[in-house]
């Protein structure tokens, strides 16, 4: 591929898996993460090569283009942006507090919009300026719960919806510097955070939710990235491309 690829929230889970897929294709990897060292280490000592390690809160609006700037300096160049970093957090209506609900959705929309947002613009921006015409590719990683809602999480829900608003309406605005926007949104996925779910008294019930009767792997989800990523998918910017197993279907 020989591309370099940006991928955030990448010490576990689907991001982990979105840097192997990369890495094993050739890509040059500037794996991002927040606070887990230990588990970005562990991602970074599974790739080797010319791979860099950047940590970033992307909430703040300074560290996000500081993140950008740093893969600059390491690559001088990015061709692929994954927007993968994201939290969950309940706060159910009917339970939780005011000021827990406030702080809930301050700390959602900051880190699963606000944040992808500013790292999109920066990212964009140095793409238009690389010039040649060669633009780049911007996939972000929403979710179901953006179609179907997330009674329990309803800020989380909301954020996905705005991040694939936002990927739309980039998808025609920097369509023509050659840049192209994709969506993927997967439904539940067996990553560690939720494996004690899917291995738990709620397993069955989660898997039943796909006539598969199973849930997504997070190499499923990180295939579709890949692909979207790769030439000859310029056609599709704008898309958001479903991974729930037929759970929830939508036309």
């Amino acid at each position: 591929m020989g591309k370099v690829v940006l991928v955030t929230g990448a010490a576990e889970g689907i991001g982990r898996e979105v840097v192997y897929q990369f890495a094993a294709c050739g890509a040059r990897v500037a794996v991002h993460y927040h606070r887990n060292r230990k588990e970005a280490d562990r991602t970074m000592a599974a790739i080797g090569g010319e791979h860099t390690l950047h940590q970033a809160d992307i909430t703040d609006p300074d560290q996000a283009k500081r993140l950008i700037d740093e893969v600059y300096e390491s690559h001088h160049r990015l061709d692929i942006l994954v927007n993968n970093a994201a939290i969950f957090e309940p706060h159910p209506i009917a339970t939780t507090d005011y000021e827990d609900w406030q702080g809930a959705w301050n700390r959602t929309i900051a880190a699963n919009l606000l944040g992808p947002a500013n790292v999109t613009y920066c990212a964009a921006r140095r793409m238009i300026e690389q010039g040649g015409g060669q633009g780049g590719r911007i996939v972000n990683v929403s979710s179901r719960g953006a179609f179907r809602g997330e009674p329990t999480s309803p800020s989380y829900g909301a954020s996905k919806a705005g991040l694939n608003a936002m990927s739309q309406s980039l998808a025609q605005a920097l369509a023509p510097h050659n840049i192209f926007v994709y969506v993927v949104a997967p439904g539940f996925v067996d990553t560690e955070r939720v494996a004690y779910k899917v291995r738990g008294p709620e397993g069955e019930a989660i898997s039943a939710q796909s006539p598969l009767n199973r849930v997504a792997r997070t190499d499923e989800v990180a295939r579709t990235v890949l692909f979207l990523a790769s030439e000859g998918t310029d056609f599709l910017t704008g898309c958001i491309v479903d991974i729930n197993g037929a759970s929830y279907l939508r036309s």
